[in-house]
């Protein structure tokens, strides 16, 4: 169920970044739905060869690089999800930022929810 929940919220973070950041266009619910899934996706597989392949510019930027790797993911997804478009690097790297932040915030939510929940029943 946290699953769905994250991949919802997910989804809903990308509609609010298409709202906010001119640049950034998603066509629907759907479309935001599938480029969460991919982006998940893409999070699990490709950016952990990408930061251990850029590591030595991570530790010299004390790991802001990692932003730019994100925004670049960002980017590189909507470059074949249909319905999903980004104009250039500086609104996929806004995107992807504002993404990572609502992201963190709602784990950080269902994380507690569910610790008082796990504290209601003992």
């Amino acid at each position: 169920m946290r699953l769905i929940t994250k991949w919802l919220l997910s989804a809903l973070a990308l509609l609010l970044v298409a709202k906010v950041v001119p640049g950034v266009e998603v066509s629907g619910i759907y479309i935001a739905l599938i480029v969460a899934v991919l982006m998940g996706i893409v999070n699990v597989i490709i950016r952990p060869i990408l930061i251990i392949l850029t590591l030595p510019i991570t530790i010299l930027t004390l790991g802001l690089f990692t932003l730019v790797i994100n925004g670049l993911l960002f980017w590189f997804v909507a470059s074949f999800v249909e319905g999903f478009n980004v104009t250039g690097f500086v609104p996929a790297f806004v995107g992807a930022l504002i993404v990572s932040v609502v992201s963190f915030l709602g784990n950080k939510m269902l994380t507690k929810d569910s610790r008082s929940n796990s504290e209601l029943v003992n």
